[in-house]
């Protein structure tokens, strides 16, 4: 890493600023990685450090704004990306460092499609579908779904996925339309596929509009107890829990017992009005009913009594749980953590991550991690942090993600580490664990460096962020023009006034 050294400040230089910030630079080095995690024989070692090292080749070949047919025609051209045998996890791999790029996945894709002998996975398609549909490249995945179609490889799990992208993009009849033509796809109109329409339009807040179809539809497409599950979580998520009660009522006049995720979907409801009279009424109605709640239910109810800062009636909940059997999971050892947390009870939760779980044999996830990582951090405890990161980095269950940084991210700038912590906690993100910084992170790096007077860094962040396509919010624009206003950095100062201007139009 190379540094400039100004007025007693060491000022990260151009070029190593550019390398944070590129998924699509040298991953960690060989030398480096753990040969277990290829498996025990040489021969798996060695295939597991190719890959690694093909991956890293194909990174670097492959250059930040450049369109899917720069980044296809650099990887067809290039001798050593020739010389590669692809396999799946390899292509897995690239498209994943590519999440949040299109225009590089689908690069990316078409060069490993056309290499001979390899035939990429019906799932990389949906993948593909995927990010096209959330980066709203609305006429390229349907042209995508068009070529899948023609050779036979769109499952339900695609059409899902087209569903979801129309309707989040705010075009809900788009998904209806889709579920129309279901025969041109080699799919029926049954239950299966009626509630995977309903569920897509539920999530995107279009309840009303999911109801009048399901009229229309429930003559000839019988509903069965998912549909109405669907409705009540739906009803839920619209603020209209007495709704969801009458389709409870429904539910029993179709025949259909309402199960542990019915009720569970209402007390969710009643958790977030902070109405835990309301949670405990109905957790007793459902031991009278014969229907004993779960992991779920209770990891729903000891997150919002935390969130409500009840901790102390949060931890009582593990009490309750134990009295009706119900054993832990993951997830609720991870919010369990986090409420002692928050409670301040440190040496409780290191007890529950390093003994109650191992004694349940529940093994710990990345959001177990965070949660430690995020709690240390909170407390102001860098180092103990920092131990967890690098003791999950060498877990065989899980490694680092977005938000294993986050929290330390923001330490750093509390604790103005600016010019040595968070240069190393960058490059290991990017460099180490090659992980895309998505919106949130990008914002925080953004506002943390001009409150630390480097708004220098903080503009090639942000320009790296519109190299790929990720949309700055206003406040972000507004608070950097402010400050390289200050620095009299007038061109850098004129593009963000130019791109706000774009923001305001559209």
């Amino acid at each position: 890493m190379y540094y400039l050294v100004s007025s007693g400040r060491r000022v990260i230089s151009q070029i190593a600023v550019a390398n944070y910030f590129k998924c699509f630079s040298t991953l960690y080095s060989l030398s480096s990685l753990d040969s277990s995690q290829f498996g025990g024989s040489f021969g798996e070692e060695n295939v597991g450090l190719r890959e690694n090292s093909d991956l890293a080749i194909l990174l670097a070949r492959i250059s930040p704004g450049s369109s899917e047919d720069e980044v296809f025609q650099s990887l067809l051209s290039d001798p050593a990306c020739d010389a590669m045998q692809l396999n799946h996890s390899l292509v897995g791999r690239l498209l994943h460092c590519f999440k949040d790029d299109w225009k590089l996945a689908l690069g990316a894709f078409r060069w490993a499609e056309s290499r001979p002998g390899y035939k990429p996975l019906p799932a990389f398609y949906d993948k593909l579908v995927d990010i096209l549909g959330k980066t709203k490249k609305m006429d390229k995945m349907c042209a995508l779904v068009e070529e899948m179609r023609e050779n036979h490889i769109v499952t339900l799990s695609t059409i899902g996925k087209v569903m979801r992208r129309f309707a989040g993009a705010g075009d809900w009849k788009g998904a209806v339309r889709i579920f129309d033509e279901l025969g041109d796809y080699g799919f029926e109109k049954n239950t299966e596929s009626m509630n995977l329409l309903l569920d897509t339009l539920c999530k995107e807040n279009r309840v009303q509009q999911a109801r009048e179809i399901f009229l229309e539809l429930k003559s000839h497409i019988p509903p069965n107890a998912n549909t109405f599950n669907i409705f009540i979580h739906g009803w839920c998520k619209a603020n209209s829990v007495d709704e969801a009660h009458w389709t409870i009522q429904e539910m029993r006049g179709h025949g259909f017992r309402p199960c542990v995720i019915s009720y569970s979907t209402i007390i969710q409801s009643y958790c977030n009005q902070s109405d835990f009279n309301k949670v405990y009424e109905l957790l007793d109605e459902m031991q009278a009913q014969g229907c004993q709640p779960n992991v779920v239910t209770f990891t729903t109810i000891m997150c919002s009594l935390a969130k409500f800062e009840k901790f102390e009636e949060a931890l009582q909940i593990s009490d309750r749980m134990k009295m009706v059997g119900c054993k832990p999971d993951t997830v609720f050892y991870n919010a369990l953590i986090h409420t002692l947390g928050r409670a301040h009870q440190l040496k409780e939760a290191e007890y529950v991550f390093k003994v109650g779980m191992q004694i349940n044999g529940v093994k710990p996830n990345t959001s177990s991690y965070n949660s430690m990582i995020a709690m240390f951090c909170h407390h102001r405890q860098e180092q103990t942090a920092l131990e967890y990161l690098r003791e999950m980095e060498i877990s065989p269950y899980c490694k680092p993600d977005v938000q294993s940084y986050s929290p330390l991210l923001k330490l750093c700038f509390r604790d103005g580490k600016t010019d040595n912590l968070l240069p190393k906690l960058l490059d290991s993100m990017v460099n180490k664990h090659h992980l895309s910084l998505d919106l949130a992170t990008y914002s925080l790096l953004i506002h943390g460096l001009c409150r630390s007077n480097k708004c220098e860094w903080a503009y090639k962040i942000l320009e790296e962020m519109i190299a790929k396509e990720i949309t700055p919010r206003y406040k972000t624009y507004s608070l950097l023009l402010e400050e390289i206003k200050q620095k009299n950095m007038f061109d850098a100062a004129n593009r963000i006034e130019e791109l706000m201007k774009k923001m305001k139009s559209s």
